[in-house]
């Protein structure tokens, strides 16, 4: 499993491995993705194996343009390609109806297909010279922490990939907002790297997800998720508990008094996106102390917050 800067002759590289049926993790501007040929079931297989995902659980497929990003659906409600046209390429999922090309172990046997086009310059360059569309969940195992460096990555998955390209610490640090449709109205399934409000304004009011079963309609969306191996909790700003060096803390922007095992503050200027892109990363660093317990203060609900809030939540849970 060799771990190899993202140059233009590692990318081709990566691409023939992702052709020839391997299985690739690389960087985007979410967090680094474990990909494979996205028309092949096979691949897709192996992605299951080395994250130990229930095969109940979809996959997103990743494309390097709009155009071809809609040759994955059968149809296109008209505010869905509103937000194409906004938003692609960037951290949003579309989940509509799939076409026929889409294998059924991508989408878990269910009749609709989680599409993006991200933006970073390494995904879009490993699926623009692979020619394929890139089947592509987060690179760890499941349930754990989202991996937002080649590190993470390769301690967590160990010598599953065929190749880790690595490009760096990703921007935005939370994966992609995921919207279904329901009545032409859009529908938040997994709040994430696009703000909510930003989508409102061009596709109008979100509504709320009808009751589901319990098989999810997009990745991300089990109750529990991104968990650090230490217990996580969640609490109020300003209301610390008593300090401890068997737990650690994640504070939004001020760090607590006291001697604690390990302390993280995602944003000392209160900045949302910047807390969000410092997520999984702070995360990483507290369960790497060896604490027992991790303490995370709440963020302000409302853009990238509503996001972080999500993911502490699931770890939470």
């Amino acid at each position: 499993m060799p771990t190899i800067k993202a140059t233009a002759s590692n990318i081709r590289k990566a691409a023939a491995a992702l052709k020839a049926g391997g299985v690739v993790a690389f960087p985007t501007e979410t967090v680094y993705g474990l990909g494979a040929d996205g028309l092949d079931p096979r691949a897709c297989a192996r992605i299951f194996e080395i994250k130990g995902r229930p095969r109940f659980d979809p996959l997103i497929l990743h494309e390097c343009s709009a155009a071809r990003g809609r040759r994955l659906f059968a149809r296109v409600p008209a505010a869905a390609g509103k937000l194409m046209r906004k938003f692609w390429p960037g951290p949003l999922t579309l989940v509509l109806p799939k076409s026929k090309a889409v294998p059924d172990i991508v989408t878990s046997g269910l009749k609709t297909v989680a599409v993006r086009v991200p933006s970073g310059r390494h995904a879009l360059a490993l699926i623009r010279a692979a020619g394929r569309p890139v089947a592509a969940p987060s690179a760890n195992r499941f349930g754990r922490l989202s991996p937002v460096t080649a590190a993470h990555v390769a301690r967590q998955l160990g010598d599953g990939p065929d190749i880790i390209l690595d490009g760096g610490k990703t921007p935005i640090g939370v994966e992609s907002t995921i919207i279904t449709f329901e009545g032409g109205r859009p529908v938040l399934l997994r709040p994430g790297g696009l703000p909510l409000e930003e989508i409102e304004r061009v596709a109008g009011p979100a509504a709320a997800p009808a009751g589901r079963g319990k098989k999810p309609l997009a990745p991300g969306c089990l109750k529990k998720h991104y968990a650090p191996q230490a217990r996580l909790k969640i609490v109020d700003p300003g209301a610390a508990p008593k300090p401890s060096r068997k737990a650690a803390y994640l504070a939004f922007s001020r760090r607590p008094a006291g001697r604690w095992a390990a302390v993280k503050v995602l944003s000392r200027k209160g900045d949302l996106r910047e807390a969000a892109a410092n997520l999984f990363k702070a995360l990483h660093r507290l369960e790497g102390s060896g604490a027992a317990l991790i303490y995370a203060e709440k963020v302000p609900p409302h853009g990238l917050g509503r996001a972080i809030m999500d993911r502490l939540r699931r770890a939470a849970a």
